[in-house]
Protein backbone atom coordinates (compact mmCIF):
# COMPACT_ATOMS: atom_id res chain seq x y z
CA UNK A 1 0.00 0.00 0.00
CA UNK A 2 1.19 3.25 -1.16
CA UNK A 3 2.44 5.94 2.06
CA UNK A 4 -0.55 8.63 2.10
CA UNK A 5 1.61 10.65 3.95
CA UNK A 6 3.72 11.82 1.25
CA UNK A 7 0.97 11.49 -1.62
CA UNK A 8 -0.66 14.63 -2.83
CA UNK A 9 -4.32 15.11 -3.42
CA UNK A 10 -7.47 13.52 -5.20
CA UNK A 11 -10.05 16.18 -6.49
CA UNK A 12 -13.55 13.99 -6.20
CA UNK A 13 -15.80 15.72 -8.44
CA UNK A 14 -19.60 15.25 -7.40
CA UNK A 15 -18.06 13.83 -4.11
CA UNK A 16 -21.30 14.64 -1.80
CA UNK A 17 -23.41 12.81 -4.06
CA UNK A 18 -24.53 8.73 -4.10
CA UNK A 19 -21.77 7.07 -5.14
CA UNK A 20 -18.93 9.80 -5.17
CA UNK A 21 -19.61 10.07 -0.84
CA UNK A 22 -19.04 5.79 -0.49
CA UNK A 23 -15.96 6.65 -2.57
CA UNK A 24 -14.96 9.35 -0.30
CA UNK A 25 -15.76 7.59 2.84
CA UNK A 26 -13.24 4.67 1.67
CA UNK A 27 -10.20 6.89 0.45
CA UNK A 28 -10.43 8.82 4.03
CA UNK A 29 -10.70 5.69 6.25
CA UNK A 30 -7.17 4.86 3.93
CA UNK A 31 -5.96 7.58 4.76
CA UNK A 32 -6.05 10.03 1.82
CA UNK A 33 -5.64 13.33 1.21
CA UNK A 34 -9.08 14.64 -0.41
CA UNK A 35 -10.93 17.59 -2.00
CA UNK A 36 -14.37 17.32 -2.74
CA UNK A 37 -15.67 19.65 -5.22
CA UNK A 38 -19.53 19.84 -5.34
CA UNK A 39 -22.14 21.72 -6.43
CA UNK A 40 -24.78 20.39 -4.01
CA UNK A 41 -27.76 20.55 -6.69
CA UNK A 42 -28.20 16.94 -5.89
CA UNK A 43 -25.58 15.85 -3.43
CA UNK A 44 -25.17 16.37 0.01
CA UNK A 45 -23.18 18.33 2.12
CA UNK A 46 -23.76 15.77 5.42
CA UNK A 47 -22.48 12.46 3.16
CA UNK A 48 -19.15 13.89 2.86
CA UNK A 49 -17.53 12.62 5.84
CA UNK A 50 -13.78 13.25 4.60
CA UNK A 51 -11.30 15.99 3.57
CA UNK A 52 -12.45 19.43 2.51
CA UNK A 53 -16.03 20.22 0.94
CA UNK A 54 -15.90 22.72 -1.54
CA UNK A 55 -18.96 24.19 -2.99
CA UNK A 56 -18.74 24.67 -6.73
CA UNK A 57 -19.18 23.62 -10.12
CA UNK A 58 -16.57 21.46 -12.36
CA UNK A 59 -17.37 24.06 -15.41
CA UNK A 60 -15.82 26.79 -13.53
CA UNK A 61 -11.86 26.77 -14.96
CA UNK A 62 -11.11 29.38 -12.86
CA UNK A 63 -12.10 27.79 -9.38
CA UNK A 64 -11.15 24.17 -10.56
CA UNK A 65 -7.56 25.46 -11.76
CA UNK A 66 -7.01 26.97 -8.04
CA UNK A 67 -8.19 23.93 -5.95
CA UNK A 68 -5.98 21.89 -8.20
CA UNK A 69 -2.94 24.25 -7.84
CA UNK A 70 -3.54 24.83 -3.97
CA UNK A 71 -4.30 21.38 -2.68
CA UNK A 72 -1.17 20.12 -5.08
CA UNK A 73 -3.57 17.52 -6.66
CA UNK A 74 -2.33 14.60 -8.75
CA UNK A 75 -5.44 12.55 -9.32
CA UNK A 76 -8.93 13.58 -10.19
CA UNK A 77 -12.25 10.95 -9.66
CA UNK A 78 -15.28 12.31 -11.19
CA UNK A 79 -18.07 11.86 -11.05
CA UNK A 80 -20.13 15.42 -11.07
CA UNK A 81 -23.38 14.61 -13.40
CA UNK A 82 -26.53 14.47 -14.32
CA UNK A 83 -27.65 11.02 -14.52
CA UNK A 84 -32.08 10.79 -14.96
CA UNK A 85 -32.00 9.25 -18.59
CA UNK A 86 -35.78 10.45 -19.10
CA UNK A 87 -34.37 14.11 -18.06
CA UNK A 88 -31.91 13.72 -20.91
CA UNK A 89 -34.36 12.71 -23.51
CA UNK A 90 -36.43 15.96 -22.69
CA UNK A 91 -33.90 18.13 -22.07
CA UNK A 92 -30.46 17.22 -23.99
CA UNK A 93 -28.65 20.31 -23.87
CA UNK A 94 -28.23 20.56 -19.97
CA UNK A 95 -26.53 16.87 -20.28
CA UNK A 96 -24.06 17.86 -22.92
CA UNK A 97 -23.74 21.06 -20.81
CA UNK A 98 -23.51 19.40 -18.03
CA UNK A 99 -21.61 16.27 -18.43
CA UNK A 100 -20.11 16.96 -21.54
CA UNK A 101 -18.59 20.31 -21.55
CA UNK A 102 -17.88 20.47 -17.68
CA UNK A 103 -15.71 17.37 -18.17
CA UNK A 104 -13.81 19.10 -21.18
CA UNK A 105 -13.09 22.21 -18.60
CA UNK A 106 -12.18 19.75 -15.87
CA UNK A 107 -9.76 17.93 -18.21
CA UNK A 108 -8.22 21.19 -19.69
CA UNK A 109 -7.38 22.09 -16.13
CA UNK A 110 -6.09 19.55 -15.64
CA UNK A 111 -3.73 19.12 -18.21
CA UNK A 112 -3.03 22.89 -17.60
CA UNK A 113 -2.00 21.62 -13.76
CA UNK A 114 -0.51 18.75 -14.71
CA UNK A 115 -2.27 15.95 -13.14
CA UNK A 116 -1.62 12.84 -14.61
CA UNK A 117 -4.50 10.19 -13.03
CA UNK A 118 -8.32 10.51 -13.84
CA UNK A 119 -10.71 7.66 -12.94
CA UNK A 120 -13.98 8.65 -14.48
CA UNK A 121 -17.50 7.58 -13.79
CA UNK A 122 -19.21 6.24 -16.91
CA UNK A 123 -22.16 4.26 -17.54
CA UNK A 124 -23.79 1.26 -19.50
CA UNK A 125 -25.73 3.71 -21.31
CA UNK A 126 -23.16 3.70 -23.78
CA UNK A 127 -23.53 0.34 -24.91
CA UNK A 128 -27.28 1.36 -25.66
CA UNK A 129 -29.02 -1.95 -26.50
CA UNK A 130 -27.12 -5.31 -26.92
CA UNK A 131 -27.89 -6.80 -30.49
CA UNK A 132 -27.77 -10.13 -28.03
CA UNK A 133 -29.11 -9.26 -24.56
CA UNK A 134 -28.58 -12.89 -23.64
CA UNK A 135 -24.89 -12.57 -23.18
CA UNK A 136 -22.98 -10.48 -20.81
CA UNK A 137 -21.91 -6.98 -22.16
CA UNK A 138 -18.08 -6.83 -22.96
CA UNK A 139 -16.00 -3.74 -23.04
CA UNK A 140 -15.29 -4.69 -26.49
CA UNK A 141 -19.05 -4.66 -27.82
CA UNK A 142 -19.19 -1.18 -29.97
CA UNK A 143 -20.84 1.58 -28.27
CA UNK A 144 -24.31 2.82 -29.41
CA UNK A 145 -25.95 4.96 -26.78
CA UNK A 146 -29.71 5.64 -27.55
CA UNK A 147 -30.27 8.56 -25.05
CA UNK A 148 -28.39 11.92 -24.64
CA UNK A 149 -27.32 10.69 -21.26
CA UNK A 150 -25.33 7.63 -22.87
CA UNK A 151 -24.19 9.97 -25.21
CA UNK A 152 -22.98 12.58 -22.58
CA UNK A 153 -20.71 10.15 -21.35
CA UNK A 154 -19.62 8.57 -24.57
CA UNK A 155 -18.41 11.54 -25.42
CA UNK A 156 -16.19 12.17 -21.91
CA UNK A 157 -14.67 9.15 -22.62
CA UNK A 158 -13.37 10.11 -26.10
CA UNK A 159 -12.26 13.07 -24.45
CA UNK A 160 -10.32 11.49 -21.64
CA UNK A 161 -8.91 8.47 -24.29
CA UNK A 162 -7.67 11.50 -26.95
CA UNK A 163 -6.23 13.34 -24.37
CA UNK A 164 -4.05 10.42 -22.86
CA UNK A 165 -2.91 9.24 -25.73
CA UNK A 166 -1.65 12.85 -26.42
CA UNK A 167 -0.32 13.51 -23.20
CA UNK A 168 1.04 11.41 -20.03
CA UNK A 169 -2.30 11.62 -18.55
CA UNK A 170 -3.70 8.17 -17.50
CA UNK A 171 -7.12 7.20 -16.63
CA UNK A 172 -9.28 4.39 -15.72
CA UNK A 173 -12.66 4.29 -17.50
CA UNK A 174 -15.53 2.69 -15.35
CA UNK A 175 -18.92 1.68 -16.61
CA UNK A 176 -21.21 1.45 -13.79
CA UNK A 177 -24.42 -0.95 -14.32
CA UNK A 178 -27.02 -0.55 -11.76
CA UNK A 179 -25.82 0.56 -8.54
CA UNK A 180 -27.78 0.44 -5.55
CA UNK A 181 -27.78 -0.12 -1.62
CA UNK A 182 -26.16 1.65 0.90
CA UNK A 183 -23.10 1.59 3.38
CA UNK A 184 -23.55 -1.13 5.76
CA UNK A 185 -22.28 1.57 8.75
CA UNK A 186 -25.36 3.04 7.91
CA UNK A 187 -23.15 6.54 7.98
CA UNK A 188 -24.44 7.42 4.35
CA UNK A 189 -26.57 6.38 2.17
CA UNK A 190 -28.59 7.44 -1.08
CA UNK A 191 -30.47 10.62 -0.64
CA UNK A 192 -31.16 11.35 -3.90
CA UNK A 193 -34.59 13.87 -3.94
CA UNK A 194 -37.10 11.79 -6.15
CA UNK A 195 -34.73 9.10 -7.02
CA UNK A 196 -35.71 6.90 -9.81
CA UNK A 197 -33.59 4.14 -9.75
CA UNK A 198 -35.23 0.59 -8.68
CA UNK A 199 -33.93 -0.89 -5.37
CA UNK A 200 -34.39 2.67 -3.78
CA UNK A 201 -37.51 3.67 -5.27
CA UNK A 202 -38.80 0.13 -3.43
CA UNK A 203 -37.52 0.74 -0.53
CA UNK A 204 -38.98 4.08 -0.14
CA UNK A 205 -42.62 2.39 -0.78
CA UNK A 206 -41.98 -0.36 1.70
CA UNK A 207 -41.29 2.39 4.76
CA UNK A 208 -44.58 4.43 3.37
CA UNK A 209 -42.54 7.17 1.67
CA UNK A 210 -44.39 6.36 -1.26
CA UNK A 211 -47.89 4.72 -2.06
CA UNK A 212 -46.75 2.65 -5.41
CA UNK A 213 -43.91 0.71 -6.95
CA UNK A 214 -44.54 1.15 -11.06
CA UNK A 215 -43.22 -1.96 -13.18
CA UNK A 216 -43.04 -1.19 -16.66
CA UNK A 217 -43.29 -3.90 -19.04
CA UNK A 218 -43.92 -7.24 -18.10
CA UNK A 219 -43.98 -9.03 -21.54
CA UNK A 220 -39.84 -8.90 -22.15
CA UNK A 221 -38.59 -12.22 -23.18
CA UNK A 222 -37.64 -12.62 -19.83
CA UNK A 223 -38.05 -15.80 -17.35
CA UNK A 224 -40.68 -13.94 -15.30
CA UNK A 225 -41.46 -11.18 -18.39
CA UNK A 226 -39.67 -8.01 -16.79
CA UNK A 227 -36.20 -6.30 -17.05
CA UNK A 228 -32.85 -7.62 -15.85
CA UNK A 229 -30.08 -6.04 -14.63
CA UNK A 230 -27.05 -6.60 -13.01
CA UNK A 231 -27.06 -4.60 -9.64
CA UNK A 232 -24.05 -3.62 -7.93
CA UNK A 233 -23.57 -2.57 -4.09
CA UNK A 234 -22.78 0.91 -4.25
CA UNK A 235 -19.61 0.12 -1.76
CA UNK A 236 -18.48 -2.59 -4.18
CA UNK A 237 -18.79 -0.02 -6.74
CA UNK A 238 -16.54 2.59 -4.49
CA UNK A 239 -14.18 0.03 -3.56
CA UNK A 240 -13.39 -0.86 -7.52
CA UNK A 241 -12.88 2.73 -7.68
CA UNK A 242 -10.00 2.81 -5.08
CA UNK A 243 -8.36 -0.62 -6.59
CA UNK A 244 -8.33 1.60 -10.06
CA UNK A 245 -6.39 4.40 -7.78
CA UNK A 246 -3.68 1.41 -6.67
CA UNK A 247 -3.36 0.60 -10.29
CA UNK A 248 -3.00 3.75 -11.66
CA UNK A 249 -0.22 4.47 -9.24
CA UNK A 250 1.44 1.21 -10.04
CA UNK A 251 1.79 2.38 -13.43
CA UNK A 252 -0.88 1.11 -15.14
CA UNK A 253 -1.81 1.73 -18.52
CA UNK A 254 -4.98 3.92 -19.32
CA UNK A 255 -7.96 0.83 -19.91
CA UNK A 256 -11.96 0.96 -19.71
CA UNK A 257 -13.55 -1.91 -16.96
CA UNK A 258 -17.13 -2.72 -16.45
CA UNK A 259 -18.84 -2.50 -13.05
CA UNK A 260 -21.57 -5.44 -11.94
CA UNK A 261 -21.34 -8.64 -11.03
CA UNK A 262 -21.83 -9.98 -14.26
CA UNK A 263 -25.46 -12.29 -13.22
CA UNK A 264 -28.71 -10.39 -13.36
CA UNK A 265 -32.19 -10.16 -11.53
CA UNK A 266 -35.42 -9.49 -12.97
CA UNK A 267 -37.60 -6.45 -11.60
CA UNK A 268 -40.12 -9.46 -9.58
CA UNK A 269 -36.78 -11.10 -8.37
CA UNK A 270 -36.19 -7.42 -6.47
CA UNK A 271 -39.94 -6.86 -5.97
CA UNK A 272 -39.69 -10.29 -4.09
CA UNK A 273 -36.61 -9.79 -1.70
CA UNK A 274 -37.67 -6.26 -0.79
CA UNK A 275 -41.35 -7.50 0.67
CA UNK A 276 -39.83 -10.40 1.69
CA UNK A 277 -36.79 -8.53 3.95
CA UNK A 278 -39.45 -6.07 4.81
CA UNK A 279 -42.22 -8.35 5.98
CA UNK A 280 -45.06 -6.75 3.82
CA UNK A 281 -46.03 -7.09 0.30
CA UNK A 282 -45.39 -3.84 -1.75
CA UNK A 283 -48.29 -1.89 -3.51
CA UNK A 284 -47.66 -2.74 -7.82
CA UNK A 285 -48.60 -0.93 -10.25
CA UNK A 286 -47.53 -2.67 -13.88
CA UNK A 287 -47.80 -0.69 -17.14
CA UNK A 288 -46.51 -0.87 -20.84
CA UNK A 289 -42.73 -0.87 -21.49
CA UNK A 290 -40.59 2.18 -21.61
CA UNK A 291 -38.97 2.74 -25.06
CA UNK A 292 -35.18 1.29 -25.08
CA UNK A 293 -35.16 -0.23 -21.90
CA UNK A 294 -33.27 -3.52 -23.08
CA UNK A 295 -34.53 -7.03 -21.93
CA UNK A 296 -31.57 -7.47 -20.35
CA UNK A 297 -28.20 -5.97 -19.30
CA UNK A 298 -25.31 -7.79 -17.55
CA UNK A 299 -22.34 -6.82 -17.28
CA UNK A 300 -18.72 -9.26 -18.26
CA UNK A 301 -16.56 -8.68 -15.07
CA UNK A 302 -13.68 -11.09 -15.79
CA UNK A 303 -11.64 -7.92 -17.55
CA UNK A 304 -11.98 -5.61 -13.87
CA UNK A 305 -11.52 -8.36 -11.53
CA UNK A 306 -8.02 -8.82 -13.45
CA UNK A 307 -7.00 -6.00 -14.34
CA UNK A 308 -7.44 -4.00 -11.05
CA UNK A 309 -7.47 -6.86 -8.80
CA UNK A 310 -11.03 -6.11 -7.58
CA UNK A 311 -13.10 -8.55 -5.41
CA UNK A 312 -16.31 -7.66 -4.67
CA UNK A 313 -17.72 -8.16 -1.06
CA UNK A 314 -21.48 -7.55 -1.10
CA UNK A 315 -22.46 -9.72 -4.49
CA UNK A 316 -25.51 -10.74 -2.79
CA UNK A 317 -29.42 -8.94 -3.67
CA UNK A 318 -30.78 -9.77 0.09
CA UNK A 319 -27.49 -7.89 1.22
CA UNK A 320 -28.38 -4.66 -1.38
CA UNK A 321 -31.54 -4.53 -0.31
CA UNK A 322 -31.08 -4.58 3.53
CA UNK A 323 -28.89 -1.82 3.05
CA UNK A 324 -31.54 0.08 1.08
CA UNK A 325 -34.18 -0.60 3.39
CA UNK A 326 -31.74 -0.26 6.64
CA UNK A 327 -31.10 3.63 5.04
CA UNK A 328 -34.51 4.77 4.00
CA UNK A 329 -35.26 3.89 8.24
CA UNK A 330 -32.52 6.04 9.26
CA UNK A 331 -33.28 8.85 7.01
CA UNK A 332 -37.33 8.39 7.90
CA UNK A 333 -36.02 8.29 11.88
CA UNK A 334 -33.75 11.88 11.14
CA UNK A 335 -37.05 13.27 9.38
CA UNK A 336 -38.97 12.67 12.37
CA UNK A 337 -36.59 14.03 14.54
CA UNK A 338 -36.13 16.83 12.99
CA UNK A 339 -39.78 17.31 13.31
CA UNK A 340 -40.12 16.86 16.99
CA UNK A 341 -37.40 19.53 17.34
CA UNK A 342 -38.30 22.10 15.32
Amino acid sequence: MTDHASCKSILVTGGAGYIGSHVVKLLGEQGERIVVLDNLSTGNEDAVLYGTLIQGDTGDAELVSRILDEHDVDTVMHFAAHTIVPESVENPLKYYANNTRSTLNLLQCCQAAGVDKVIFSSTAATYGIPQDDTKPCTEELPTAPINPYGMSKLMSEHMLKDLSQATNLRHVILRYFNVAGSDPDGMIGQSTRNATLLIKVAAEVAVGKREQLVVFGTDYPTPDGTGIRDYIHVTDLASAHLSALEYLRDGGDSTLVNCGYGKGFSVREVIESVSRINGEALNVVEQPRRAGDPPALIAAVEKIQQTLNWTPKFDDLDVIVQTSLDWEERLTLRAEVRSATG
